[in-house]
């Protein structure tokens, strides 16, 4: 069932703390998309992707943002920085790159929903090749059992999860090297692919536990019972209908001046640009219409802005959306209210060594005061400065963690905070008197 906008946003809101606006417009783009799907057929290939552009500064949940609502929809998604494609200059055809990754991220999303299909048929004939591999090293341990009584009994074993430590020696394939097709072509393929699996698979005996073996043979036997035309047709129908790609940092390739880098940046513009008009891109699944693609990019505009992108590529974004700076309520809520908070990972990450941490709501208070200062006093790096925080606040616990036989309880309190971050907040007070 699709969402509707309100349903995604109550959804983003699970990760995210605030930019409403952001999450309308990203939730109004993708509810369009399943508006169009209902859509007659001369009409719906008319109408477009609305492209959007965020502005805002590091760590305010742009990426986050795009990812998350990927994942919502189980889409295609792939993130690049405009920054990489200055690299091969504005002549440079590295920006079709984008799209090839995007088509592999959609073949595996496929891939591993027809895996999920075949599992249960895949794992039988699996369990079989194991039983028959375990035989030898198991049969002095049962002598009054015949080959196929031993082979039946070792499969219900093994299906049971037993024997997952035990080392097998079997046939397992080798991974072909890729080869380049032409040089600078960025489409990579093996020598299997090219002759259309007429080259059958080279295999290794390997001596590996059967919990390895299990894996390498699930693989195999799931590439036998899927159909691989199947999956690339239906990952290039997905990747052209609901793909998505976040281009960050795209404020770096905006500046206007006139020197040769300028005239380079300006240049990958004009590369996007026909990617993002719509073209088609070859792929070694087939080639891919990018017309129906949503682009989202981002960049936090400090020196740049939005206006000095290209006319053309700007009129390709039409929706621009401002990201707000954090303050220190929302650095509260991200470590308390978000769905795998940053406190939620800090104490499981420790309660693997028998540490239970409290925190309570005095101690979080505090965390949020000083994460907003040093954001004020620094570079503002967003939510990213609570990881720093974080990380030096539970260091000293960090370290002499470790060994513990029986829970130890510690309680994080605002006095705790205030000892063992005393160093950060001095160096926020002596910034106070230095102009």
């Amino acid at each position: 069932m699709q969402l509707t906008p309100r349903e995604i946003v109550k959804e983003l809101d699970r990760y995210i703390i605030g930019q409403t606006e952001a999450k309308k417009a990203v939730a109004v783009a993708l509810r369009n998309r399943y508006r169009r799907n209902l859509l007659p057929e001369h009409l719906r290939d008319e109408i477009t992707p609305k492209n959007i552009i965020m502005k805002g500064p590091t760590g305010v949940g742009k990426t986050e943002i795009a990812r998350r609502l990927a994942k919502i929809v189980k889409a295609p998604f792939v993130k690049v920085e405009a920054t990489k494609f200055t690299e091969v200059g504005y002549v440079g055809r590295d920006v079709e790159s984008m799209i090839r990754d995007l088509v592999e991220v959609s073949v595996r999303l496929v891939k591993e929903e027809k895996i999920k299909e075949v599992e249960s048929k895949a794992s039988e004939k699996v369990y079989k090749k194991l039983a028959k591999a375990l035989y030898p090293i198991k049969k002095s341990l049962f002598p009054d059992m015949d080959e196929k009584e031993l082979v039946a009994k070792l499969y219900l074993d093994l299906k049971d999860g037993k024997y997952k430590d035990v080392t097998v020696e079997m046939d397992l394939p080798v991974a072909p090297k890729n080869i380049q097709l032409a040089p600078g072509s960025g489409i990579e393929m093996s020598i299997g692919d090219i002759f259309g699996g007429m080259i059958p698979q080279k295999t290794k005996k390997k001596s590996v536990t059967v919990e390895e073996a299990y894996k390498a043979l699930m693989e195999v036997e799931s590439d036998k019972l899927i159909d691989e035309d199947n999956v690339n047709a239906e990952a290039i129908r997905r990747a052209e209908n609901e793909g998505i790609i976040f281009v960050d940092e795209i404020d770096k390739i905006a500046a206007k001046a006139n020197n040769g880098q300028d005239v380079s940046r300006e240049g990958v513009q004009r590369d996007i640009l026909p990617i993002v008009e719509g073209s088609t891109v070859s792929t070694k699944y087939g080639q891919i219409k990018t017309d129906y693609i949503l682009f989202i990019a981002a960049g936090a505009f400090h020196i740049a802005s939005v206006d000095d992108l290209i006319p053309e590529l700007q009129g390709r974004f039409p929706i621009k959306v401002t990201l707000d700076n954090l303050s220190e309520n929302d650095f509260v809520e991200i470590l308390k209210s978000t769905d795998n908070s940053i406190l939620t990972q800090y104490k499981e990450l420790l309660m693997v060594d028998n540490v239970e941490l409290n925190f309570n709501d005095d101690a979080i208070g505090e965390i949020a005061k000083i994460a907003a200062a040093e954001n004020e006093n620094n570079e503002n790096i967003g939510a990213r400065r609570l990881h720093t925080i974080m990380e030096k606040l539970l260091q000293d616990i960090s370290f002499e963690a470790g060994g513990l036989n029986e829970v130890i309880k510690i309680d994080i309190n605002r006095e705790y905070v205030l000892k063992n971050l005393d160093s950060t907040i001095k160096t926020l007070n002596l910034k106070k008197y230095i102009l």
